[in-house]
This record gives C-alpha cells, sequence and structure tokens, in this order.
C-alpha cells in the first residue's frame, strides 16, 4: 500500500526512463516490503529549474542535477534492515540499470497505520480489513 511521489527536475528524465524508474521501485518493493504486485501508486513531479533545490554535497554526498526524491509512504512495521537493504538495492539497481547515479538517489520514507489509508470509496479499506480479521 505505499504511495510513492518521486521529484525530479525537468528535462533529467524522459517518459521511457520514469516508467523504467518507476518499475524498479516498485519491483524493489515488492522484494524487500513484500508488496502485492497490483499495489502501484506512484507520482511523478518535474521541477523547473529554480523549483528544486538541493545541496549538492550534503553528508558528502556529491550529487547532480539527475537527483531523484522519492518519497514512500507505507504503512510501519519494516525493520531497520529492511529499509537499509531496499535504499542499497533500489539505488544499486537503478545505477546499473537505468544509469542513474547511485548518489543521486535521495529516498525518504514515512510511515503511518491502517487507518490513515482510504482506496477509494470513502472507506478505510486497510482498517477495516484488520478489524474483520480480529
Amino acid at each position: 500500500m505505499p504511495f510513492i511521489r518521486v521529484s525530479y527536475m525537468e528535462q533529467q528524465y524522459n517518459s521511457l526512463q520514469l516508467k523504467q524508474i518507476s518499475h524498479m521501485i516498485m519491483e524493489v518493493l515488492i522484494q524487500h516490503f513484500h508488496v502485492p504486485e497490483e499495489d502501484l501508486f506512484q507520482v511523478f513531479h518535474a521541477h523547473k529549474r529554480d523549483e528544486f533545490m538541493y545541496s549538492r554535497n550534503y553528508l558528502n554526498v556529491e550529487r547532480s542535477d539527475g537527483l531523484l526524491f522519492i518519497q514512500i509512504t507505507c504503512k510501519s512495521g519494516r525493520t531497520t534492515e529492511q529499509k537499509i537493504s531496499f535504499y542499497e538495492t533500489l539505488a544499486t539497481r537503478l545505477s546499473t540499470t537505468l544509469s542513474v547515479r547511485k548518489e543521486d538517489v535521495f529516498v525518504v520514507l514515512l510511515e503511518n497505520e491502517f487507518e490513515d489509508w482510504s482506496f477509494g470509496n470513502g472507506v478505510a479499506q486497510m482498517f477495516q480489513r484488520t478489524a474483520e480479521e480480529v
């Protein structure tokens, strides 16, 4: 049930590359967070240069204009090991498959609970499903 937002500077990635980035994020989520294959909810945002700000070398990471901000909102409960492995695998796969620099893969996880999600119809489907199982 993750919701993914990917922000990037316009003209850094074309439509095919964005589709590949989307696919790669989903593959790694399935592998490390055990997300169902059909649980695909992603939005991509292109920003003008003057709307896209970042430190080129914060924490000794040398970033470029190819930077991807990947924000993942998901249910809490993943272990630290799962998260660290997810970050590493995603950066490596984007680097080897799409030539995205590992330094340009910036990921932030926002965790919440089942009652914080409605997938439509004004219903908290995940919360109801969990309550019914108890």
